[in-house]
This record gives structure tokens, sequence and C-alpha cells, in this order.
């Protein structure tokens, strides 16, 4: 098979590195302390040059520099272009002063724009989830019981539920049916641990393909 020697040499980092990362298994070393630092520097440039480029630049600086260029234009009303300033300004202004924390006598300023940050992303989490995540899986658990499925997924909720409901002393009929809830809820976790440890696996298998397919034959 023909490659080219810029591929060779990526395709040689890439087996080096995953080299590196497996000689864990025999103990912390040079090589894995170098594959990790690595990696974690890698993704966190990687991760800088993607925030600046969709949130930075996209939701901050183009929409301000439109903003600003809206006062040459004919269109709309100065109230309206001052507004539309102001709101575009005050999302960058509210992340500089989060840079005064790193200031002793100015740290006090960053509470505010961290207080307004996490009040709104906590307001917009907790609807993301009742409308995405709680209330769909309520009107899936509400389904006509006329099937093995539907009943499975009543039980399993009612009884979960039961399992959670610690006013009262779990005896009786709501011993059994909290004891159902445990089985529910293993299940849950075991099928969940199942799919991590199979997802995985998949890489595992994915870098040898790598090592022994890809790469080997071609050094040889």
């Amino acid at each position: 098979m023909l490659i080219s020697l810029g591929n060779l040499f990526w395709m040689t980092c890439a087996a080096f590195l995953t080299l590196s990362i497996f000689s864990f298994l025999y103990r912390d070393n040079p090589f894995y302390r170098f594959a990790e630092h690595l990696i974690v520097g890698v993704s966190a440039g990687y991760w800088i040059a993607i925030l600046y480029h969709t949130s930075l630049t996209d939701l901050w600086i183009e929409p301000l520099g439109a903003s600003i260029a809206a006062f040459g234009a004919p269109q709309g009303t100065f109230l309206g272009k001052i507004w539309m300033l102001i709101v575009n300004i005050a999302p960058g202004a509210l992340g500089i002063l989060m840079f005064s924390r790193f200031f002793e006598k100015t740290s006090w300023i960053s509470r505010w724009p961290i207080a307004f940050t996490v009040g709104i992303g906590s307001g917009l989490a907790l609807t993301a989830s009742f409308q995405g995540y709680l209330l769909p899986q309520v009107s899936d658990t509400l389904r006509p019981l006329v099937n093995a499925n539907n009943i499975v997924v009543f039980v399993g909720v009612i009884a979960t539920l039961f399992y959670f409901y610690f006013s009262k002393e779990h005896k009786g009929a709501l011993g059994t049916v909290s004891r159902v809830g445990i089985v529910f809820i293993m299940v849950a976790f075991g099928a969940s641990f199942g799919y991590t440890v199979m997802a995985r696996i998949s890489l595992l298998i994915g870098r040898f393909y790598f090592l022994l397919h890809d790469w080997l034959p071609i050094i040889r």
C-alpha cells in the first residue's frame, strides 16, 4: 500500500501516543505522562479556538460590529439602534468584568456577572429539563396499558418512586413494591454500566485495529 511520508509520520505519532497511553497498564512512566499532558494541552487549545470562533466572534464581535454599522444605515430609529448597541455591549462587558477576579482589590466585582450567568443558566437548564426530559418521560409513562412494554414501564416507574418514599417504613405491601423498585433500579444501572463498558471496548478495538491493521503493516 502506497502512502505519503507525511501520512506515515502522523500515523506513527498516533501509534506512539496510543502505545504511550497503554504503557500505564505496566506502571506510571514518562511516556504516559507526556501523552497525557499533550492530550490535555491540545484539547484545551482546541476548545479555546472553537469557543473563540463559535462564541466570541459569532455571538458578540460580529453582532456588535453590525449594531455599530447600523448607525450609518437609514433604516430603523435612533433609539432602536441605541438599544441594539446596548444589548450587544452588555455580554462583552459582563465577560470582561469576570476577569476582575484575578485582582484582589476588584475581585468582588466578578460576583455580579458570575451570579447573572449562573442564574440565567439555571433558569434555561430548568426549563429545558422540564420540557425535554421530565414532561416527555411523564407522557410516556402514562400511555394506555395495552401491551407488555407499557405495563413494564408503568410498574417500573411506580415501584421506583415507592422505593424513594422514606416517610414510611418499608414493610408489608410498601416493602414488596420497594423491592420491585430495587430490581428495576439495578437493571437500569447494570444496562447503563454495560453500555459504558461496551463503548470503551469499542474504542479499544478501534485502537488495536489501527495499530495492527493500519500502522504495523506499513512500517514492516
